[in-house]
């Protein structure tokens, strides 16, 4: 079995064949990248335009032929979450759990995402321990039209970080304890935590390219010979006060310690995070992958800076090397090839993780491709009983004709009377979109000073307001839905007023906050269901203060009270 594995990078796009022979037996046949570096990979649009070239060209330079393509978005891309549920027998119950966890936590509408959850095992609290991870679908779709476009079949979308996880355990089946696997690219560095069940991710955004850009600020000289001075005379300086003999060397290895401090920084920053949320445990290894893993002395560095044991991933310990792939240059580029070995494993039985975020229309396009065959055993049974039935439908077909005319002919007449009364409506509605906002902007000139104006009148004598405080729009640009206002007032006041509600309500008992909670409610500026009270407390003996959560309602709407009328006319 041929298949093919894309992961696209901050720079460049690698395309590389296996071969699969069994369930296990991975071989690499073949490989090769094009150039991304000037386009921003994470926005669609760009994206889509430049990436069809590119792997056109790969396929031409490389001999390789399309195939099944397994693919993965980078880390910026996606939107990874290590969750953990109650053990709930119900598989529906569980499922509705997982969608409340991405509803709540991925910043996108739920229709405009793709997500997958993998279960990875019963934590020592006897919950379950879950990896989710989410998608732009925008996004998503950007990959995988691409790579239809160039003749390529995706049947798998996996996510960088899970791809590199699934090549570390690959080629360290006895991994153990607790471990940090660190990716450095071009703009982003992904860093994961693997301990048992449990799964950390983060990007962090320092990565080659800021060592570069420190190197080009340094020496005044263009990013492109800022990043040959790193590639030839880079290495990371170890600290103390040794100095190398070559000045441009010694300082360039400064420049790349200073760089990797603010990395390390990060880096410490998330694993204390990973132990203080998680309750995990310090890690004991550091993996380093990525193609900015060959500056010399980075083990060291990492070593010296973590105390802890520092290996570079060799993603190839388990998998064959086909003859025509160059030797020389596979060495030099295996550190860009752990992604690609991860995504090839999704192709067997050895992958851990198993996320696929498929476009929803390939999904069902997949399945129904592997109907077909069922499909064709149907058709087949359906054509031999439409032939033995053909005969008798000889004349049925002509008495139908002759009704369908008829029916056409009433049907063209009810079209043209549909028209004109869909331009009627058109027009109508028209004039209520512009009276509709006509009343919006007179309702916000006056609104503020109802909205003030109904606490007022709300308030008890001896009440006042002492702050009000707009609550921020769910996408922080429209007007605020809301406002929390405190209020004062004098006990011995509200303690009156208290005792008269009770006298006139049956001897019922009601707080101050409470009735006026109760009287805003009953305003029109402010929606009943968002009135609430926050806060109550005690400020001296004399003094009380308690803080409300409004909600506004909304502006009055001519187009609403026109289809209320048309409803209540249809009813008579």
């Amino acid at each position: 079995m041929r298949f093919l594995t894309l992961n696209i990078g901050a720079s460049k796009a690698m395309l590389a064949e296996y071969a699969l022979n069994g369930k296990r037996s991975l071989t690499l046949t073949a490989y090769g990248s094009g150039d991304l570096s000037a386009i921003d990979v994470n926005d669609p649009a760009a994206l889509s335009v430049a990436l069809p070239t590119v792997l056109h060209e790969i396929l031409r330079n490389t001999g390789i032929k399309p195939a099944p393509l397994v693919v993965s978005l980078s880390g910026q891309m996606v939107f990874p979450r290590f969750a953990k549920f109650p053990a709930v027998g119900d598989q529906a119950k569980l499922d509705q759990l997982v969608s409340y966890e991405i509803e709540q936590n991925v910043p996108f509408p739920i229709d405009e995402i793709v997500s997958d959850c993998q279960f990875l095992g019963t934590t020592p609290e006897g919950e379950k321990a879950a990896l989710i991870v989410a998608a732009k679908l925008e996004g998503v779709r950007a990959v995988t039209d691409a790579a239809r476009s160039a003749g390529l079949k995706p049947v798998v979308v996996d996510v960088s970080p899970m791809a590199v996880c699934n090549a570390l355990r690959f080629s360290d089946p006895a991994l153990s304890g607790c471990v940090v696997l660190l990716d450095i690219g071009a703009k982003t560095t992904n860093l994961v935590i693997l301990e048992n069940e449990k799964i950390y991710n983060r990007s962090i955004p320092v990565a080659g390219n800021a060592i570069t850009k420190e190197i080009a600020q340094s020496f005044g000289c263009s990013l492109e010979e800022a990043e040959q001075l790193k590639i030839e005379r880079g290495y990371v300086s170890l600290g103390g006060v040794t100095e190398d003999e070559d000045e441009v060397t010694d300082r360039v290895s400064k420049i790349i310690r200073n760089v990797l401090t603010r990395l390390h920084v990060e880096v410490s920053r998330s694993i204390n995070f990973y132990r203080s949320q998680q309750g995990g445990s310090a890690p004991s290894r550091l993996f380093l992958t990525g193609g900015s893993v060959q500056i010399p002395q980075l083990d060291e560095f990492f070593t010296e800076s973590l105390q802890a044991s520092v290996e570079y991933l060799n993603p190839f310990a388990h998998v064959a090397v086909g003859g025509k792939v160059d030797a020389a240059a596979l060495e030099r580029d295996a550190f860009t090839l752990a992604e690609s070995v991860g995504l090839a494993l999704r192709q067997t039985d050895l992958a851990t993780i198993k996320i696929n975020l498929m476009p929803p229309e390939l999904v069902e396009q997949a399945r129904t491709i592997r109907r077909i065959p069922f499909l064709a055993v149907g058709a087949a049974t359906f054509l031999a009983a439409l032939g033995a039935a053909w005969f008798a439908e000889v004349h049925a077909t002509d008495v139908a004709k002759a009704q369908l005319d008829c029916v056409m002919a009433r049907n063209d007449r009810l079209d043209s009377l549909a028209k004109k009364l869909k331009a009627g409506q058109d027009a109508v509605q028209a004039e209520c979109d512009a009276c509709d906002e006509f009343q919006r902007l007179m309702w916000q000139r006056s609104v503020a000073l109802l909205r003030v104006r109904a606490v007022r009148e709300s308030l008890i004598p001896g009440m006042w307001i002492v702050s009000w405080m707009p609550l921020a729009s769910k996408d922080g640009k429209t007007a605020p839905e809301g406002a929390r206002v405190t209020i004062r007032g004098w006990r011995d006041v509200m303690s009156k007023a208290e005792k008269d509600w009770a006298a006139r309500n049956g001897g019922k008992r009601s707080t101050a906050a409470t009735i006026v909670e109760a009287s805003l409610k009953g305003r029109q500026v402010f929606d009943p269901e968002a009135v609430k009270i926050v806060s109550q407390k005690d400020l001296k003996e004399s003094l009380v203060e308690f803080t409300m959560q409004v909600g506004f309602s909304a502006a009055p709407s001519v187009g609403a009270d026109n289809a209320g009328r048309k409803g209540k006319a249809a009813a008579k």
